[in-house]
């Protein structure tokens, strides 16, 4: 009895979150809760099906036209006369409900880097996503996650959600990370460590001296992926680091968790960052992760720099100073998405944009796009592809014989110039 005691005592960032949501003081894992959700967001592929749904409960309203957010960025701007009627039919039920965050084509981004950008998604958070990558906010100290059309219908609603209280492995990252090493490698290599499915329905927490050094871009890189290992949540406790990237953004209040210095995890994994080197996931897991230096006799057809992974400006700056003054393989199709038109116009300003055109790439306004096999990049039959994108199963980018392999931005911006994987050292002079 005195260590159930001590376990419903103890918590962890997920179990505090939970139960900040259900009024309770504490939550036992395992647990069937009903809370009460900070944001339901939906996009132009999986919001139409919720709406449907949402009609069929036969309330007046949203429960909260402040705490919906719809973002049209799949297959917008739209590229074909489905997806054009699938945006009408959400713009219409934004107008009708007068939604307070839906984003048009011009003023919206990808939804994952759009939201924190806008401070509409905050620390202490509880946020639920009709897409599975929702789990990005969670470097913001936030709980997100992905959920069905027909939950976040009954979501919008409510304003409530039902989770079942998550066991949480804890990742504990020390040492140094290398040369334009970033969160994406570290995700990588993490799932790698993990395999898709080792976190299955656990919430991930990210720790450790290696991640307070990382910056905001490269820990929204992190907790994007911890979905690819199975996981319901990734959560980066918040900090100094946090708080910077907060100053000028949120326009309300919002609550800060820590984990108890005696939480109880499943699993505890220690992992040293010195010893990990550039990363590349071959097809068609996640989880296939390989040092990059190693793969340098692959091949590849296009190179693919963006996506609510890695098209922030961490990325672009990255990519940019290795492409810079150098021309793109002649056989390669390079092509650069900024996650949101901020981070369009802020690497306007800095040249970056500059440099990826002379160097012959493609630059597109805020997109999915090919990272769902959308449009902007469809992979033919035997093609292969490196992207900063986060999944690379069959058929995920065209053709079902075509191949994605995952990578960070420098990889990925070196590979554009080699015509093959490469590390930036080989084609930096």
């Amino acid at each position: 009895m005195a260590e159930k005691t001590e376990n419903r005592i103890s918590q962890t960032m997920a179990q505090k979150i939970l139960a900040w949501h259900c009024g309770r003081q504490y939550l036992n894992t395992g647990e069937l809760v009903n809370a009460k959700v900070d944001l339901v967001l939906g996009n132009d592929i999986t919001m139409p099906l919720a709406i449907e749904e949402f009609k069929k409960i036969g309330v007046g309203g949203v429960f909260d036209r402040d705490k919906i957010a719809i973002v049209p960025d799949h297959f917008t701007p739209n590229k074909d006369i489905k997806s054009a009627e699938q945006c009408k039919y959400i713009r219409d039920f934004a107008s009708q409900q007068n939604i307070t965050n839906y984003f048009e084509i011009g003023k919206m981004g990808i939804e994952h880097a759009l939201l924190p950008e806008q401070g509409i998604v905050l620390p202490g958070d509880l946020i639920i996503g009709a897409d599975s990558h929702t789990c990005t906010y969670g470097a913001l100290g936030a709980a997100s996650t992905g959920m069905g059309s027909t939950d976040a219908a009954v979501a919008m609603a409510t304003g409530t959600a039902w989770f079942m209280v998550p066991e949480t492995i804890k990742f504990v990252y020390s040492g140094s990370l290398k040369k334009w090493v970033t969160g994406k490698d570290l995700i990588l290599y993490t799932i790698g460590l993990t395999g898709v499915d080792g976190a299955l329905y656990m919430s991930m927490e990210f720790t450790g001296p290696a991640i307070t050094a990382l910056s905001m871009d490269s820990r929204f890189a992190m907790c994007n992926m911890a979905i690819e290992a199975g996981g319901k949540f990734g959560i980066i406790e918040f900090d100094d680091t946090t708080k910077r990237y907060l100053e000028g953004r949120h326009t309300r209040p919002y609550r800060v968790f820590h984990a108890d210095t005696d939480a109880k995890y499943f699993k505890q994994y220690e992992i040293n960052c010195d010893d990990i080197e550039l990363q590349v996931s071959l097809p068609h897991l996640p989880s296939n992760a390989a040092n990059a230096k190693d793969l340098g006799n692959i091949v590849i057809d296009q190179v693919v720099i963006g996506s609510c992974t890695n098209g922030r400006m961490e990325d672009l700056a990255i990519a940019a100073e290795i492409i810079k003054g150098r021309k793109v393989n002649n056989r390669i199709r390079a092509i650069i998405i900024p996650a949101t038109q901020k981070i369009y116009m802020d690497a306007m300003e800095k040249g970056y944009l500059k440099t990826f055109v002379e160097a012959g790439c493609a630059v597109s306004t805020p997109t999915c796009g090919p990272c769902l096999g959308g449009h902007m990049g469809i992979l033919a039959e035997g093609e292969r592809s490196i992207a900063t994108t986060n999944r690379n199963f069959v058929g995920r980018m065209g053709h079902p014989k075509s191949e994605v392999y995952l990578s960070g931005p420098a990889v990925a911006a070196a590979s554009a110039i080699a015509g093959r994987i490469a590390v930036p050292e080989e084609v930096i002079q």
